[in-house]
């Protein structure tokens, strides 16, 4: 495996895999928890962004494609040829999106695709509010991550922790705003939108446009809870990644 996929909880003889990309500022070592939930129904592949943890000193990524370009090339290189899922949440939800289209581009599509926390790219809006993370001084960036209580806050008050907080935080908020939504083709998989019903900065409406993105079944669970409502459903959340791939699978879907 390369440095920028991990598997924590390998199951060679999954009949699918699922590719996980993290939310902004966040690492492999957040989706732990659910690779553990889904192991079994999937094999479970996390990314691990360049600049943390320990992929800490290396630059951080500063484009969208940057992130799909390494990740399509790392996923190449694993073994195995299960269909293929993807998820993410938050910002990992535009990298999921994005390398969907990728793979649908090189004729190989995804089976589904599961975005969470994040709303449809017709909703433009930025990373952090009104203001782009460049202009933000670092007390305005822990307030907004405070908001989004994605980070215990005694982890915020820790001086001796924030220089490995700020930086990916900063950096994956500046890749956020810097990033265009191309218009293309709709998907043809099916997507799975999730969002928490008190996200300060996700409306359910605005979740459900991701039905706009694909001309094939769209599904849309609101659970209760703000922007890392995961935290509290993993079961529940585990359970609708299992029973769509089985849904496929009934199908006899996949990947080309």
């Amino acid at each position: 495996m390369s440095d920028w996929i991990r598997c924590f909880h390998p199951a060679p003889e999954a009949p699918a895999r699922l590719l996980c990309f993290p939310h902004a500022g966040g690492s492999a070592s957040a989706y732990h928890p659910l690779s553990a939930a889904v192991s079994g129904a999937v094999e479970p592949l996390i990314v691990q962004y360049p600049g943390r943890q320990d992929r800490h000193g290396e630059p951080f990524a500063e484009r969208t494609d940057e992130v799909v370009d390494a990740v399509l090339a790392a996923l190449a290189q694993h073994p195995g040829d299960a269909p293929l899922a993807l998820f993410g949440h938050s910002m990992g939800a535009v990298m999921a999106y994005e390398t969907a289209r990728r793979l649908t581009d090189r004729g190989r599509p995804p089976v589904a695709l599961f975005l969470s926390g994040r709303q449809a790219p017709s909703v433009p809006r930025r990373s952090t509010g009104p203001r782009p993370a460049r202009e933000l001084s670092d007390a305005e960036l822990l307030q907004d991550m405070r908001e989004l209580s994605g980070t215990d806050d005694e982890v915020l008050t820790e001086p001796e922790l924030l220089p490995l907080i700020l930086p990916p935080m900063r950096a994956d908020y500046q890749l956020l705003d810097d990033h265009v939504h191309r218009a293309g083709p709709r998907l043809g998989c099916p997507i799975v939108a999730l969002t928490g019903e008190s996200d300060p900065r996700v409306t359910p409406d605005g979740v459900r446009l991701w039905a706009d993105e694909t001309d094939a079944a769209f599904d849309c669970h609101v659970l209760a809870g703000g922007h890392f409502f995961l935290d509290a459903h993993l079961p529940y959340v585990a359970e609708v990644i299992a029973s769509a791939l089985r849904h496929r699978e009934s199908e006899g879907t996949r990947v080309g």
